[in-house]
C-alpha cells in the first residue's frame, strides 16, 4: 500500500485535472521508496507475512532479537514445532512498536529451540514494518517529496551531476532539508 493517494497530492499541489494521475501515482510510489531507503525502514504493513530466525545465531538466552521492525504479531512457531503462545512472551519494547526482539516469559517454561538445524528454525507471522499505518509525519513527507518530484520535470537544470561555475562547485540537490529534518527521528539505528 501506499503511504499517500493520488487524491491527497492532487489536493496538495492545488491540481484538479486528472491528465497527470498516473505519474502522480507513479511518483507517490517513487517518494515512498525514497522515504523507506532513507530511513533504512517500511512504515505500513497491512498485510500479515512470515519471517524465520536462527534458533542459535538469533538467540540471546530467552530473548529472540528481530533483524526487521514488526508492528504485530500474528504467530510465533518455535523451532520445534510447537507455538509459542501470547501468554509465554514478551515483546520489545514493551508498550510501543515498533518491536525489535521477543522475549520468553520465565514463568513460561518454553525456550527458543530446534530439532534438527538452527537455521531458519523459529517462524514469526506478523506485519513487518514501523506500524501497521504510516505515522502522519511519513504521510506529509510522502506528499511533499511526492510533490518535489513532481516540480522537477518542469525544471530543465541538471539535477544529477555537479556543476563547476568559476571556483565553485554546484553539487545535485537531495531529499530537501525539510524531509531530511522531519525524517531524522524515523531513520534506524544499525
Amino acid at each position: 500500500m501506499a503511504y499517500t493517494t493520488t487524491a491527497l497530492l492532487k489536493t496538495y499541489l492545488g491540481a484538479t485535472a486528472s491528465t497527470d494521475d498516473t505519474l502522480l501515482g507513479t511518483l507517490i510510489d517513487r517518494a515512498q521508496g525514497l522515504i523507506d531507503a532513507y530511513c533504512q525502514r517500511t512504515f505500513e504493513a497491512s498485510a500479515n507475512t512470515e519471517r524465520t530466525f536462527d534458533a542459535a545465531r538469533d538467540v540471546l538466552g530467552r530473548t529472540l532479537r528481530l533483524d526487521r521492525d514488526l508492528a504485530s504479531v500474528d504467530s510465533i512457531t518455535n523451532g520445534d514445532g510447537s507455538t509459542v503462545t501470547a501468554g509465554q512472551y514478551t515483546t520489545e519494547p514493551r508498550n510501543a512498536t515498533p518491536y525489535y526482539a521477543i522475549r520468553l516469559l520465565s514463568s513460561a517454561g518454553v525456550a527458543w529451540t530446534y530439532t534438527t538445524d538452527p537455521e531458519d528454525a523459529i517462524t514469526i507471522s506478523g506485519k513487518w514494518a514501523y506500524s501497521e499505518s504510516p505515522p502522519a509525519d511519513i504521510v506529509h513527507c510522502t506528499l511533499r517529496l511526492a510533490a518535489y518530484l513532481y516540480r522537477q520535470r518542469d525544471n530543465a537544470a541538471d539535477l544529477d551531476r555537479a556543476v563547476i561555475a568559476g571556483n565553485v562547485t554546484i553539487l545535485p540537490a537531495q531529499l530537501p532539508s525539510d524531509i531530511k529534518m522531519t525524517l531524522a527521528p524515523y531513520k534506524r539505528m544499525t
